[in-house]
């Protein structure tokens, strides 16, 4: 049994969500606390504005991000609206002190979700990670020379985003088509603030793409956009705390557990 006298098999229906930080392997050894607490200040604080209940929230460090669920009985559009302006906005005020501007890539989906002394775990933590870490939310962040971008998934989108809501602006998201191991997803993109992204073409960055982070990338020209439902129209994402070619994992994949940081 865990801590709230539940069997530890049984699944909690909670909104997951994964926040990585832009290119965190390229903070040095004395940068990279400072990201990290930073990256604290800004959820905490959004979620102390949102009247989310710290006891609502299990939070893991992931070194170069934060791994969240929500207990079910906290409204998800409280999460996609007014956490997520608070979210942008204390984000906003961290960056204006910075000569580099932390990014961060925030990743939702709602589903079962089983806890235990190390972790969570499940399908849908699998893919919240996944969303984050997409080569397209990478991408969309540089060309937009943008502090946060979203990634929801299909359902989620579908069930909740589409309705909209205070501070939800379904025509405010763009849809991409990924491509994962597990098979083929939809995601919808959005930048707060912003209308919906023109989502970057191409395929996923190279070591050549990616610029130091002393040195932020420049803005990119408008990019094209692929249509998500055509065939080919595909975007390969690396798994959380795993690497792999073609779709082949080349190494195991641990997701739902603290681990040291690894590089973003």
């Amino acid at each position: 049994m865990d801590h709230d006298g539940m069997d530890v098999a049984e699944a909690r229906y909670e909104l997951v969500i994964s926040v990585d930080a832009r290119r965190s392997g390229e903070y040095d050894d004395v940068d990279k606390p400072r990201m990290r607490a930073r990256i604290y200040r800004v959820l905490e604080a959004a979620f102390t504005h949102a009247k989310v209940a710290r006891d609502a929230v299990h939070m893991e460090d992931r070194g170069d991000g934060v791994l969240l669920a929500v207990a079910g009985r906290i409204a998800v559009t409280r999460l996609l609206g007014l956490w997520l302006v608070e979210v942008h906005e204390n984000l906003r005020d961290e960056n204006r002190a910075l000569r580099v501007p932390l990014g961060l890539r925030v990743g939702m989906h709602v589903g079962p979700v089983r806890h235990d002394d190390r972790g969570i775990s499940g399908r849908a933590v699998d893919l919240a990670c996944r969303l984050a870490d997409s080569p397209v939310a990478r991408r969309l962040l540089d060309a937009a020379r943008a502090d946060l971008v979203l990634v929801v998934s299909d359902g989620l989108y579908e069930d909740v985003v589409s309705s909209g809501g205070k501070f939800i602006e379904p025509a405010h998201y763009a849809l991409a088509r990924l491509k994962l191991k597990e098979g083929d997803v939809n995601a919808w993109f959005h930048l707060p603030g912003r209308p919906a992204p023109m989502i970057p073409a191409g395929d996923p960055p190279t070591a050549a793409d990616v610029a130091p982070v002393s040195d932020p990338a420049p803005a990119a020209g408008p990019p094209s956009v692929p249509d998500p439902r055509t065939p080919g129209a595909h975007y390969t994402v690396h798994g959380d705390m795993s690497q792999h070619s073609d779709n082949v994992y080349q190494q195991p994949v641990h997701i739902g557990r603290i681990t040291p940081q690894r590089k973003g």
